[in-house]
């Protein structure tokens, strides 16, 4: 396994389990159930572990796709920054997860608070998973790019208005 599939193995999780724990920690606050707020502060913090490895994979990553064709460092670039961004967003959420578990198992008056936190935090995570996620596909996969056009069809596919020559 090189560096860019081991990339690609860790870098959804930080994403979808953001997603999923936002969803989860909101459900547990609504319920005023503990067991599910929990559940959603250990997804924030796997969330923030996984967002590490995937710092950690995302350079070598970099080195492996940088020079191919319709790739080009500037789109890396943009990609890299969202995803420092997030990453510090889920090392936040994960030490406030943390308190958060530690509260709510002393049932401290405070443990409301740190969920509502969590919820605003983690709703800007998942403003910057999307954004990272979005970038981050938009570098090999040029039909997502804002700016992407079907120029060419692929081969044995006429253009519209065009006959195939025999």
């Amino acid at each position: 396994m090189n560096d860019a599939h081991l990339h690609m193995v860790v870098n959804h999780f930080p994403i979808i389990g953001t997603i999923l724990g936002l969803g989860i920690l909101i459900v547990g606050v609504l319920l005023k159930n503990n067991t599910v707020k929990n559940t959603a502060y250990c997804l924030f913090i796997v969330a923030a572990i996984f967002a590490a490895f995937s710092m950690g994979t995302g350079e070598g990553a970099e080195e492996m796709v940088e020079d191919m064709p319709n790739i080009g460092k500037q789109i890396i670039h943009e990609h890299e920054e969202m995803a420092e961004k997030l990453a510090l967003v889920l090392y936040v959420l994960g030490i406030v997860s943390l308190v958060g578990l530690y509260l709510n198992a002393k049932k401290h008056a405070k443990a409301n608070l740190v969920s509502f936190l969590a919820i605003v935090i983690a709703i800007i995570g998942v403003f910057f998973a999307q954004q990272t996620g979005t970038s981050g596909g938009e570098i090999r996969h040029t039909e997502i790019r804002p700016n992407a056009t079907n120029t060419t069809a692929p081969a044995g596919v006429e253009k519209a208005g065009e006959e195939k020559e025999d």
